[in-house]
Order: structure tokens, then sequence, then C-alpha cells
């Protein structure tokens, strides 16, 4: 039997070792037990650096998804005891993980005093139960894991709803009644609610029934939502959505370019519910800035499509900014990840004038390494050029701006038109859809000339309603 690896075994930095043993109290967080299997063939295959490599070498190393994983954990407030990389040779289909394996970490687990054992993978909903029961303590695979953070994020009725629908999806292609044995502890969508609740018993007609329901209130929402976009078109703003990885800072560098107070801490997923803010650049342009929630690698299917109506800002937007954390170890793979997202909802991910990338942390780096990365963003064309940030401090953040401004100048085109004094009809038009930077009122004659900027998704409608009043000098 291969063991465990012991040099990535053992509780989580900053936990009591003392803790007595015996079962939690009501205030006391789950104790849980971090564990990421890895498959050898894969992780030889993927064995470059994080920072280098083609898109599609770009893997993560073990101890880069063991210390993601605890990060999740930790951002529901549970208690890890212990975490550990388990190699996988090939996969069992009842286990995932080799009969002998399991053995040995059912030790460790109730060595632990571990309630819950969190799995770094999708686990078949046979495979959970098997190792519940070797285990004697509940099993929250990957997609459980995060569809129980978004539950405890979400804050809004829409984002609850999205949440629920995602999860209430995942829980109809499992056995409802497998989880009828466990006591629920915590808050949340299922896995670990109070002392006294009422246990998962739903069938899968039930389900459906609330999924059904979800849907529609969905569609509501997303009627919302468009009527909300097109009240945003007539105004001539144009919209930059901020994406990124989770943690990645983005809601911090919307507090510092909006001055907001969205929520912004060190913890994965932050952000669940989307921000606008109006901002303002350099020249005295404005423009709509949306914070959105994070992304992350394998992302549920399921969670891509329930939130789809909250990612339909992004794909709206005139300008993505991909904000990546460019001190994290994997902050390749991290973008590869994000892109890979993108993709999926139709950005077009290739297009330079409609993404900016954003390397923010540069604090977080020496200054050798800090000044190659600069040297490195300066030797590319302009329009494909990323911007070295600090969304802590403030460094670059001026130069960022200045690069949105150029991006979104390429979306306005300069017209100038004469109209009637009279024609209340065609002003009103220009200024709620476009941008008057300029007007001279001609007493003699009676015309008003109007120096207009045009967005280019309003040109062609602009120059048929106008084309008898543009003036080409």
């Amino acid at each position: 039997m291969k063991p465990v690896d012991p040099a990535r075994h053992g509780r989580a930095p900053g936990r009591d070792p003392e803790r007595a043993s015996g079962h939690s109290t009501a205030r006391d967080p789950t104790r849980a037990y971090v564990l990421v299997p890895v498959l050898e063939a894969s992780d030889r295959k993927g064995r470059d650096d994080a920072r280098g490599g083609s898109k599609a070498a770009v893997v993560r190393s073990a101890e880069a998804r063991l210390d993601e994983a605890v990060g999740l954990a930790g951002a529901i407030d549970l208690d890890v005891v212990g975490q550990g990389v388990v190699r996988v040779a090939a996969p069992r289909p009842a286990t995932l993980i080799g009969s002998g394996k399991v053995e040995e970490l059912a030790a460790i687990v109730r060595g632990e005093d571990a309630e819950l054992v969190v799995v770094d993978a999708a686990l078949t909903p046979a495979q959970q139960r098997n190792l519940e029961k070797a285990w004697d303590a509940k099993v929250l695979d990957r997609t459980g894991l995060i569809l129980e953070i978004f539950g405890a994020r979400a804050r809004t009725r829409e984002g609850r709803l999205q949440v629920e629908l995602a999860h209430l999806t995942w829980q109809k292609s499992r056995l409802v009644r497998s989880w009828t044995h466990l006591e629920r502890q915590r808050g949340g969508f299922g896995f670990m609610g109070g002392p006294g609740e009422t246990q998962i018993e739903t069938d899968r007609r039930l389900i459906q029934e609330r999924i059904t329901r979800i849907e529609k209130e969905l569609k509501a929402v997303r009627r919302t939502r468009a009527l909300h976009r097109e009240t945003r078109r007539r105004v001539p703003y144009p919209i930059v959505a901020i994406v990124g990885y989770t943690n990645a800072g983005k809601s911090t560098l919307f507090n510092r370019l909006t001055k907001a107070e969205v929520l912004a801490e060190d913890l994965l997923f932050a952000t669940l519910d989307p921000t606008l803010r109006g901002l303002t650049l350099p020249e005295g342009h404005m423009a709509i800035l949306s914070d959105t929630v994070g992304f992350i690698s394998d992302i549920p299917t399921d969670l891509v499509v329930a939130f789809r109506a909250t990612l339909e800002e992004v794909i709206e937007a005139d300008l993505v900014m991909h904000v990546r954390d460019i001190s994290h170890p994997d902050t390749k793979a991290q973008a590869a990840d994000v892109v890979d997202v993108l993709s999926s909802l139709g950005v077009d991910t290739e297009d330079p004038r409609h993404m900016i990338e954003v390397w923010n942390k540069i604090d977080l780096i020496g200054a050798e390494e800090c000044d190659s990365l600069k040297a490195a963003a300066e030797r590319l064309p302009e329009i494909e050029r990323p911007v070295p940030i600090s969304a802590m401090t403030g460094e670059g953040v001026d130069a960022l701006l200045a690069a949105i401004e150029t991006r979104l100048k390429g979306e306005i085109a300069h017209r100038s038109v004469v109209l009637d004094a009279a024609d209340g009809a065609g002003m009103n038009w220009i200024y709620e859809r476009c941008t008057v930077t300029g007007r001279r009122h001609d007493d003699d004659t009676g015309v008003v000339r109007l120096d207009v900027d045009v967005p280019m998704k309003r040109l062609a409608e602009f120059n048929r309603r106008f084309a008898k009043a543009l003036r080409l000098d």
C-alpha cells in the first residue's frame, strides 16, 4: 500500500492541537479533513511551470490544488484539522481511490475526529456513499463545496435563486435519500444544516417541480435585467466588466476605481452578487463598471448555467477587464480557467479591442520580478498590452484608467451635426444616446451645432437619422 504523502498531511496551520475530541457544540465550526486525489497520469502530463507553457499544458500542482481546496473549506468557516494529497494510479469506480488508502484515511479521519471530509474531485453518488460508510463521516466533493460556498455568499434574491437552481439540478442527478442518515449541522443549501432541521427527503418529482418554479422566476429576472440593460444603452456610457479568478483582487480594484465600498476580503468568493458603479476616465468621459463573481477551475456546469443571467452582464459589456493575481504561483493556470469560462459564454477572448488584461498584486512580488513583468508588458503592442498594477496600493491604476479610455475610444465615433433649434426630438435622441462634447447656438439662423461622441453600436442609426444634418468640416 502506498501511503498518503506524509509531507502533505497534517493539521492546518493555526489550529489548536490540544482541542478536545468529541462532538462539536452548536457554536463550534465543523471539523473537516481536506483531501486532494491526484491522478498520476494527468499529474505527470502537467508538470510545467504554471507561469509558462502552452495554455493546454497548464495543469496545477498537487500543492496548489491542496492550498486552494483548504481555502475553499475556510471560505465557509470549516475547521480544517487535517489535509493531505493522495496519489491515484487508476480511479476506482466504487471509491475513486484504492481500498488500502481508503482504510488508511479512515484511521486518519478518526484520529483527527473529523466530521466532514472534503474531497477535491467530482465524486459519483455511489463513490460518495461508499466513502461516507468507510470513513463514518460526511463527504463533500468539489462541486458540493462550491455550491455550499455560493449558498452562504448569496445575498440578493436573484443570487439565492441561482444558487438553489444549481444545487437542485446537481442534487437531482444523485440519490437524494443518501443524505437522510446524516444529521445536518449547518445552514446553507443542503449539506450542513442546523440540528433539528428537516432532513433532505425530497424525491425527484418534487425537486423538478421546484426547479421549474425557480426557472420561471429567473426568466422574470432575465427580463428585468434585459430592461435595465436597454435603459443603460440609452445612456451614452460604455460598460466595463471586471472578471477574474476568485480572490484575484477584483473587488479591491472596483473599490479603488469607483470609491465604492463593496466587500473586499482575502477570501475565496467574497463577491457573488454583481455590483455596478460609475467610473470617471482621465479625459472626463464616463463609463459603468461592473464587478462580477469570481471564476474557479472545474466550476460546475450547472452553476455556470444557473448564473447565466448574471454573467450576461459580461457578455453585453463593451470592454472586459481580466484581473489576474500575478503573484500567485498558478496565475497562468488561473488565467486559462477564466478564458475557458468566458469562451463558453460566447465572449471573444482573442480580440484585444474588447479585452484588457490586468496584472494585479505586483506589490506582493519582488522588485526584480516586478521590473521584468513591466518590461515584458511594454514590449507588446499597445492594444495588446497588459497593465501591471496594485489595487491595494494604487500603483499603476492611472495607467489602467488611461488604457481603459484608449480601448473605449475605439468604440466611439466623433460627429458634428447642425439641427434646427426647434428639433427637440432630435436633440433629445442625441442627449440620451450619445455624449455631447460641444454646443454652439446661432441666434441669427436659429440652428444649433452639436459636437457628439457616438458609440459605435449606435453609429449606423445615428447616420441614418441625421444624414442631412451631418457636418463634415
